[in-house]
């Protein structure tokens, strides 16, 4: 096994735990689930296999994850951080045995690219690339404090890439998954406004495409509301040949890439209108009621 701790935060994923510690078992040293006081078998099934497990009150992602650098007994001298429904491909498992033991001393973070299955099918077009920093050196990355897409960063050092990917396979049905978009939909609204208004810092140490991907944000802010959401749709669906993965394709770029969308920039017109587009007022209700 690498010299590599995953870290897994849970809240009833009774449906991907087993899934999920079957494959980090192939590359990991340690196993640790921080889990949200789940109502289901998600415990029972992660102890049982022998992760470690630790009970964490949920605040957010970011004060989750925080808490568990800080809080568990770590010993690696690498940490993956790994959702519930995600899993590495044997490509990647493969890469990981082959560079992570000849890293060199100043490389401190290792992104890799994630790819998408969608009730079932693997979305090979449409897709904007989604590469994401998910390996570190334990003691020099931290969680960004971020209402959406919080990404790890590093405190210094250097950021390689992996070339193989990992999964994000979720099991639930669409039922679950417009539900967990709507919550998703109040939160990227008022990370738009966030951006819009200047209130983040969109440069971070997690990659190159990182950053890139901030940089498009920009962009998309000053597009005009519902438009934005419209055009990023047909961007994906027809340029970006989405509608080659058929059925699933289709459902895949409206959901997240259009309906998901206009649902935030809905949230974000009403936040505007309600405060009557006074920026300042925007601005003190977003440091209210998000802590920012």
């Amino acid at each position: 096994m690498l010299d590599i701790s995953v870290i897994i935060l849970t809240f009833n994923e009774e449906l991907h735990i087993r899934r999920c510690i079957d494959n980090a078992r192939k590359f990991a040293k340690e196993i640790f689930v921080v889990d949200s006081y789940s109502t289901d078998k998600t415990v029972e099934i992660a102890t049982a296999m022998g992760a470690k497990v630790y009970r964490n009150i949920w605040v957010n992602h970011f004060r989750q994850f925080n808490w568990a650098l800080a809080n568990l007994p770590i010993t690696t001298e690498w940490v993956w951080r790994m959702d519930a429904d995600e899993y590495l491909s044997d490509s990647l498992v493969k890469e990981l045995n082959e560079c992570l033991p000849h890293a060199a001393a100043g490389v401190n973070g290792f992104t890799a690219p994630c790819r998408r299955i969608f009730m079932g099918r693997y979305i090979r077009h449409g897709i904007v690339p989604l590469i994401l920093l998910r390996l570190f050196r334990y003691g020099f990355a931290s969680c960004e404090n971020r209402l959406m897409d919080e990404h790890i960063q590093v405190s210094g050092g250097v950021v390689e890439d992996l070339k193989g990917p990992f999964y994000d396979d979720n099991l639930n049905g669409l039922a679950w998954w417009t539900a967990k978009h709507n919550g998703y939909s109040t939160r990227e609204a008022a990370d738009l406004l966030m951006t819009e208004y200047g209130m983040l810092d969109n440069k971070i140490n997690s990659g190159a495409h990182t950053n890139f991907v901030r940089k498009g944000k920009l962009l998309y802010v000053k597009l005009p509301l519902f438009f934005r959401a419209f055009a990023f749709f047909v961007y994906r669906y027809f340029f970006r040949l989405g509608f080659l993965d058929g059925k699933e394709g289709f459902l895949w770029h409206f959901l997240q890439g259009w309906w998901y969308r206009t649902l935030a920039d809905a949230k974000v017109y009403e936040i505007k209108k309600r405060f009557n587009f006074d920026a300042e007022k925007i601005k003190a209700y977003i440091r209210s009621e998000y802590g920012i």
